[in-house]
């Protein structure tokens, strides 16, 4: 298996993210929060030029918990909308 087992299902980070951080995220809304994803995914980019293994690592879960927070406050369940990509009438693919 390419991917070390998953110890927790999309679902269930996404909620812990709410948990945690829900209410400020609210708070802050969509336009501020969408740019500190941005901010992370450039992060992310500057790490994946290097060759510092953990410093990618950090950089993908940032990415995915301010993913998470951006879908937590506009209602979207990762975990459903990742369903297109799973049933056999995968459309949209580039």
């Amino acid at each position: 298996m390419l991917y070390a087992e998953l110890k927790m299902q999309i679902s269930e980070f996404q909620r812990l993210i709410l948990e945690k951080y829900g209410r400020r995220d609210l708070e802050r809304g969509t336009p501020a929060t969408f740019m500190w994803f941005i901010e992370e995914v450039g992060e992310l980019a500057t790490a994946l030029a290097s060759n510092d293994q953990a410093n990618k690592t950090e950089e993908f879960a940032d990415v995915f918990a301010w993913l998470c927070t951006l879908a937590n406050i506009n209602g979207v369940d990762i975990e459903k909308a990742c369903q297109k990509y799973t049933s056999d009438d995968i459309k949209g693919f580039k």
